[in-house]
């Protein structure tokens, strides 16, 4: 088993300046359409999704009694706030492309409130929310530590999305903590609901992203195209996730604890460029000059 490592603080960023309030290109990664689209589709996800995770943690808030899991969750709420915030705030350029940003986020509400906050119980959703904080959270293992999958974005989403990675590495072990401290979960719930994560996340990413592509005037047969090539860049063996497999699946493993990783060497590069500049954009910028 891979020894404990040091805890990242969880430090709330707030009112940072991302430049979201100058036009921001249709096709910001790279000029390519799947690409992009793929990273709109999760950003259309997250507002409702942060929503999801900050209420299900706090199912339990009242049940814990250790003061530094209380300043944990309390940091996590602030930090997963923001996200939504920004992610918000990014998704005006969304709408303002005419992509019907409210519809597909009824569409996450409806699931997530109307379907799994209503029907499934609380620990399952805890669980669910757990599965989810570790999927984002080994994201910055790809995003970041290689200029091919990100380098090439426009620097202000760059920082956006850097920053949001950055800081699920801080919480990433908040919810799972709860769930296993407080709701008392099982290994099996938690195995079942990440595979269940795993899955409607894909799915719902993939799908809202072919929404945007045939807004945006591409052709049945056009989509299918920029699909075959999208998918390999996602699921190849150097792919967007399926690079990360091997700590995707350490999730599974009996006595897992997210603070078994380290987190990436990106995150201290970051971090210092981040607490000197208090520049998001800067701080991205430290992180791509650093990456292979």
């Amino acid at each position: 088993m891979t020894s404990k490592v040091k805890q990242a603080p969880i430090v709330p960023r707030e009112k940072l300046d991302f430049g979201l309030d100058q036009p921001v290109p249709k096709y910001w990664l790279g000029g390519d359409p799947f690409k992009t689209r793929f990273c709109d589709a999760m950003s259309t996800i997250f507002p409702e999704g942060e929503r999801f995770f900050i209420s299900c943690v706090r199912d339990y808030r009242d049940q814990v009694t250790d003061p530094q899991l209380l300043q944990e969750i309390k940091d996590f709420i602030r930090q997963e706030g923001q996200h939504g915030i920004i992610h918000n705030q990014f998704n005006e350029h969304l709408k303002s492309q005419g992509i019907d940003v409210d519809w597909l986020e009824g569409l996450t509400r409806g699931f997530l409130f109307g379907i799994m906050r209503k029907y499934m119980p609380k620990a399952h959703t805890l669980s669910a929310t757990a599965a989810c904080e570790h999927l984002t959270a080994i994201m910055a293992e790809t995003l970041f530590e290689r200029k091919d999958i990100m380098g090439d974005a426009d620097p202000r989403m760059f920082a956006l999305y850097a920053w949001h990675a950055m800081e699920e590495m801080e919480h990433k072990a908040v919810a799972f903590d709860v769930m296993q401290k407080v709701a008392k979960v099982g290994y099996l719930r938690r195995i079942w609901t990440q595979i269940e994560v795993t899955l409607s996340f894909n799915l719902q990413i993939l799908l809202f992203a072919g929404y945007m592509l045939k807004h945006d005037g591409f052709s049945f047969w056009q989509r299918t195209k920029l699909f075959a090539k999208g998918l390999w860049w996602v699921y190849g063996p150097k792919g967007l996730f399926s690079s990360s497999w091997r700590s995707y699946l350490r999730y599974y493993r009996p006595g897992f604890h997210p603070w078994q990783d380290g987190g990436t060497a990106s995150y201290p590069v970051w971090l210092d460029a981040m607490n000197r500049t208090r520049d998001p954009i800067a701080a991205g910028q430290a992180v791509l000059a650093v990456a292979h």
